[in-house]
Order: structure tokens, then sequence, then C-alpha cells
């Protein structure tokens, strides 16, 4: 990593800007190196990561990484990939799962971090708050915006959140696993190899 890249992780660990706000109290996630090709653009850590530290440490990473036919080996390689979700810190429970990213986080840290990454070829949009920051809050609805990946592709590709609370999702849409998947791994695949 750069310097400057280095001061603002630096930065982001210990940031306190949202403490009073989270009930489980703070602990940014993020990846980063300024050599990754591949970002994934998350929501929030859930409460398997908030306790490790480690991103996508649950059966929503395993999913992920099944999507891109990735090792954990590669996917936790940061000069394969960079990590950055909307909310560095897990913002706790809210009646129908986790509750949404604090908004704070993105409008300090997002931008400047975003700059410090400047070999980023694709970037993997998971979630409505993080497509909602790369695509606008225009855009049609998380089906809608998933089938009309092409239309992004290959900068940005909108994906559902791979969190076992989407296999209805998955299973209601299944030309997203035949025919997304397959494109998105094999370009993964070619993006960590070069």
């Amino acid at each position: 990593m750069t310097t400057n890249l280095n001061s603002l992780v630096t930065d982001i660990r210990a940031c306190t800007l949202c403490e009073a706000q989270l009930p489980h109290g703070v602990r940014p996630v993020v990846q980063v190196n300024t050599k990754a090709k591949i970002l994934i653009a998350g929501q929030a850590p859930g409460r398997r990561v908030h306790a490790s530290g480690i991103p996508f440490d649950d059966p929503s990473g395993v999913r992920l990484r099944d999507w891109m036919g990735v090792t954990p080996e590669q996917f936790y390689n940061p000069d394969l990939f960079a990590i950055v979700p909307m909310g560095f810190c897990y913002p706790g429970t809210g009646k129908s799962g986790d509750l949404p990213p604090r908004p704070e986080c993105a409008a300090t840290w997002r931008a400047r971090l975003l700059q410090q990454l400047p070999n980023i070829e694709t970037t993997l949009v998971i979630g409505k708050y993080a497509q909602d920051y790369h695509f606008g809050k225009g855009h049609p609805t998380l089906t809608g915006l998933v089938k009309d990946w092409q239309s992004h592709w290959p900068n940005r590709l909108p994906l559902p959140h791979p969190s076992p609370r989407n296999n209805l999702w998955l299973k209601k849409n299944p030309w997203f696993e035949a025919e997304v998947v397959p494109v998105m791994r094999a370009h993964v695949g070619l993006l960590i190899k070069s």
C-alpha cells in the first residue's frame, strides 16, 4: 500500500464517528491495497464478521467466493481484492435482519478511499445501499438492475446479496446463477491471473 492509503486505513481503523449508534461498538472491517483489480462493494459487516474482523467470514462469503470461483486464500489477498463496505462497522440487528449501514461512514470515508485504489477494473456491487451509491438512487428494483447487468459490465456488476436470506430470490431468478455467475467467474479468473 502507498503511504497515503496506509494513513487513510489507519484513520478508518481508529474511527469512532458512529460509536454512540453502534450497539456492539466499533470495529471497522476493510481490506484494501493499491494493486487490487477487483472491488467488492458491500453493505456492512454482520455479527460474525464483527466478531472475527474478517470480511465475509460467514455463509455470505462462502457463497460469494463460490460465485467468483476463488479460494479463501485468493479472496483474502488484498493484492487481488479490495473489500470496502458502505459501512465499516456492524450496525446491529433490526426487525427483519441487520440494520442499514451507518450513513456517516460512506460520507466520511468512501470517496477518499476509492480514490486510493487506482487499479480497480471491476466493482462487484452487493446490496441496495451499495447499489444506490454506485448506480444512483434512480435505478430499478434489485431484480431489474441485476437483469440489466450487461449495461454496466465489465466496470460494475450489480449482485444480489449472497446471504442465505436471499435463497428465495435465487430460486425465483435461476437465470442469475445460470447466466451471470459464469461470466463473472471467468472474468474474475482472468483478472486475478493478470
